[in-house]
């Protein structure tokens, strides 16, 4: 019988999440996060291969160590942490899901007004009995800047402007009239990092992107700035965002992502006071994580009748 190994299920509610009984398989749930030798023991012998996005990463030396490979399914239609190119040469067929919503900027607005309305801080404060420790900050008349201006920072545009904030807006490939279209004002990179009183990032990542933002970038923002990133934890120098925050040469950070993800428990973002951290929840959702896992099903069942559904195209591939 085919079996199929579901990954990364840390809720431990894939299995409510969709029918997979109606499966011609052995389906297994794993709930812990694997890597390295642990990663390819547990999955020996699995033919089928289910991945919440970039979670856990399959490169090269990974999966040439699973040769019982014959299908995975990524939730999403790209996953920079699996070497899609190579399972394309082996012949292993690689399937996604589509449509996950934009739960992700309401992650990113909620970074922000807890970062700037100080939620965080005044709450721990409030509960060791301090009343009031300092001013939050007003967003009205403050200038939004977005790192990225495709579905997710477009959305970005609209409670912004329900705030009373400018909003500029920069990246490498943005047009004039993509900026127009969007109603917003297209900046050059540097006047993004000088105008921004919060710099919010989304990003593909990628091999152009990653430590996009380093030290100089951050020396660049205003003292009084937020940055946010609810797009990869890479595309931001860590190390440099780090000293920055500790420093204090910015106001604060949201980050909702991270390099290692789960975060280690003795990470230094953890003894920062001026950050406010969540556990890369943007995507995360009930009502998405039961059409993800739906559709990883229908990806499973499809390829089990001889006609898989979904292929996700490698840097090299053809596949639609």
């Amino acid at each position: 019988m085919t079996r199929v190994a579901v990954l990364d299920d840390y809720l431990r509610r894939a299995a409510s999440l969709a029918d997979w009984e109606s499966l011609d398989a052995e389906v297994s749930f794993f709930h812990e996060p694997l890597a390295g030798d642990a990663l390819v023991a547990a999955l020996e012998g699995f033919d089928v291969l289910v991945l919440m996005r970039e979670r856990t990463a399959f490169p090269r030396e990974v999966l040439a160590r699973l040769p019982s490979l014959r299908l995975v399914v990524t939730t999403g239609m790209r996953n920079a942490s699996l070497d899609v190119d190579h399972l394309h040469e082996r012949g292993v067929v690689v399937a996604g899901t589509e449509g996950s919503g934009t739960s992700t900027v309401e992650v990113a607005w909620a970074l922000i007004l807890a970062v700037a309305k100080r939620v965080v801080v005044e709450d721990r404060a409030l509960r060791q009995g301090t009343w009031q420790t300092g001013f939050p900050a007003g967003l009205a008349g403050s200038t939004l800047g977005l790192a990225g201006l495709g579905r997710l920072g477009s959305a970005m545009v609209g409670p912004a402007r329900a705030f009373g904030m400018e909003v500029v807006a920069w990246s490498e490939n943005l047009t004039a009239a993509r900026a127009a279209e969007v109603g917003v004002e297209r900046v050059s990179k540097e006047e993004l990092l000088r105008r921004a009183d919060v710099l919010s990032i989304h990003l593909v990542s990628s091999d152009r992107t990653r430590g996009l933002f380093g030290a100089a970038e951050l020396a660049a923002l205003k003292p009084s700035a937020v940055l946010v990133n609810t797009s990869r934890g890479p595309i931001v120098d860590e190390a440099a965002l780090i000293d920055t925050l500790r420093e204090r040469r910015i106001a604060g950070a949201g980050l909702d992502v991270y390099d290692a993800e789960p975060l280690p428990v003795d990470h230094p973002l953890l003894a920062l006071d001026n950050v406010v951290l969540t556990p890369h929840l943007g995507y995360v959702t009930e009502a998405g994580f039961r059409e993800m896992y739906r559709q990883a099903v229908e990806d499973i069942a499809a390829f089990l009748a001889g006609a898989p559904v979904r292929r996700v195209a490698g840097s090299g591939s053809s596949d639609a």
